[in-house]
Parts: C-alpha cells; sequence; structure tokens
C-alpha cells in the first residue's frame, strides 16, 4: 500500500482530511437509495394524483427505506447482525439521507408544474433528474465533513474488507 493510499484509507475513517473521490462515493451511494426511493415515490404519488405533500412524504419515507436498505445488505454480507446493521445504516446515512432528500425535494417542490406535470411529462422527469443532481452537489460536502469527522459513511468503512 503506498503512504498516499494509507492516509486515504485513514481520511475515511475519521482521522485526517477526507479526499473529495471517497466523499463524491458516500453520495453516489446515498443518491442510489434515495433516487429509487424517491423515484418510486414521485412516481406512485403523481400517478395517484395525491397532493404534493402527500407525495413528497411517500417519496422521503422510501428514500429513507432504500437507503438503509443498501447499506444494510453491505453489512449484513460483512457479518453483522441485523440489529448492529440497522445500527450502522442510521449512523452512516441519516444526515445524508435527510440533507439529499430536503434539497431534493425542496428544488421539486419549487419547479412550477413539475409536481402537478404527471409521469408522462418531460417537465416531470426533467425537475427531478435536475433535482437529484442539485441535492448530490450539496450533500457532497456535508458527506466530507462527516467522513473527516469518523461520522456518516465512514461509519461503514470499520465494517468493510
Amino acid at each position: 500500500m503506498t503512504t498516499q493510499s494509507v492516509h486515504e484509507s485513514h481520511a475515511v475513517h475519521g482521522h485526517g482530511p477526507v479526499p473529495w473521490s471517497a466523499a463524491v462515493q458516500a453520495t453516489l451511494h446515498c443518491l442510489t437509495g434515495c433516487a429509487i426511493g424517491e423515484v418510486l415515490g414521485m412516481v406512485i404519488g403523481t400517478a395517484l394524483g395525491w397532493s404534493a405533500a402527500a407525495t413528497v412524504a411517500l417519496a422521503v419515507g422510501l428514500a429513507f427505506v432504500f437507503g438503509y436498505a443498501l447499506t444494510m445488505r453491505g453489512v449484513l454480507r460483512a457479518g453483522l447482525t441485523f440489529r448492529r446493521a440497522l445500527r450502522v445504516a442510521l449512523a452512516a446515512d441519516t444526515v445524508s439521507i435527510a440533507v439529499m432528500e430536503l434539497v431534493d425535494n425542496a428544488v421539486m417542490v419549487s419547479v412550477p408544474g413539475a409536481m402537478e406535470a404527471g409521469v408522462a411529462s418531460a417537465l416531470f422527469w426533467l425537475a427531478l433528474a435536475g433535482a437529484l443532481a442539485v441535492a448530490f452537489v450539496v450533500t457532497t460536502p456535508v458527506n466530507r465533513w462527516l467522513m473527516s469527522r469518523g461520522r456518516g459513511h465512514a461509519v461503514v468503512h470499520a465494517h468493510h474488507g
């Protein structure tokens, strides 16, 4: 292992500055779970004609479920019990998912007509894609800050390899 990779490994565990690449990877992981839940919630709520508030609530709830589930899948494979894996997922992902969902839904709701446009509309899908992109940009430095302090996604790294 090179000196730089040793340094980066320690940084990811909260012992120094975290490389942006590690923060990007953590945020992409978060984005995956959030996007699955967000898209599913937005599609269901919009297709059923629910209010914006009900649709956002469903999307946020599903984003947390899928985000935690993806993290738990990895740490369960590493041999943790379900209860311990759930605690790791809660510690690793709660702040990241919360920030991502706050930003994502604020952007989505602020795009005029996007929530009412329906799933067959380009406006709906462009607004949702843009909202997720903005959320990614805002959440990446948050994840880097958390990881540099041994929190957030750094908690998961203690259970890998």
